[in-house]
């Protein structure tokens, strides 16, 4: 088995947990409520606004026996590069608030997954880092491929209000079909486990951070 299969079947009960959060599965349903929308918009610019340092810092700490591994996250880096300010525009165009969002902190579970990230590759190992990248690649593609264009009808939203979403959704596929060979490349154990150990962390947190978003269904019957 390769490793990119291993991870996905040492991972599988955290995926599963993250997709059975009630507001993802309302929102593979195309059941967001405009709150909910702008607070994942919020969070997630919490998060992205760390991936261009967090690619930074990975790369720097790479040993010269990943040369290779560095010279994929300078690709990534590139094409991630200013992904925060597309979300802020999207907050804009759905009526929120960007400089109340980026002034703002992060809900716990955000905060605490980037400060992981950085504490695995400051202290742990840095390949531990595309462990996230498995997590949030892999769901940001399913939430455009079968969320986005269902939530923008319901909601009402113009296209510019899913600049992020919809445009990851293509971005994310590419990205993860590269990610699967660079895995696949991945022959030191401490470094497969470093992978495993990072994405089963950042699921869990992910999936605090869902939790914690307004349901459809609890902002239709306090609006009432």
């Amino acid at each position: 088995m390769s490793f990119f299969d291993q991870l996905q079947a040492a991972t599988a009960r955290e995926r599963e947990a993250l997709f059975s959060v009630p507001v993802i599965r309302e929102a593979l349903a195309g059941q967001v409520s405009l709150e909910g929308y702008r607070a994942f918009l919020g969070q997630a610019y919490h998060h992205v606004r760390h991936t261009v340092p967090l690619m930074m810092a990975c790369g720097a700490r790479l040993p010269s026996r990943l040369e290779w591994l560095r010279g994929a996250v300078c690709e990534y880096i590139e094409e991630e590069y200013g992904h925060e300010r597309w979300i802020l525009n999207d907050i804009a165009a759905c009526g929120g608030d960007p400089e109340a969002v980026s002034s703002s902190r992060p809900s716990l579970p955000i905060e605490l997954m980037v400060a992981f990230l950085y504490d695995q590759i400051a202290r742990s190992n840095p390949v531990g880092l595309f462990g996230m990248v498995n997590v949030l690649e892999g769901t940001s593609i399913a939430l455009a491929t079968h969320a986005a264009g269902s939530i923008r009808e319901s909601l009402g939203l113009p296209a510019d209000a899913f600049s992020y979403l919809s445009s990851h959704g293509e971005l994310d596929q590419d990205h993860m079909a590269t990610y699967r060979g660079l895995m696949d490349r991945l022959d030191d154990e401490g470094d497969q486990q470093a992978v495993i150990h990072a994405a089963k962390v950042v699921y869990q947190l992910y999936a605090d951070m869902f939790r914690g978003l307004p349901r459809a269904s609890e902002v239709s019957h306090a609006s009432r």
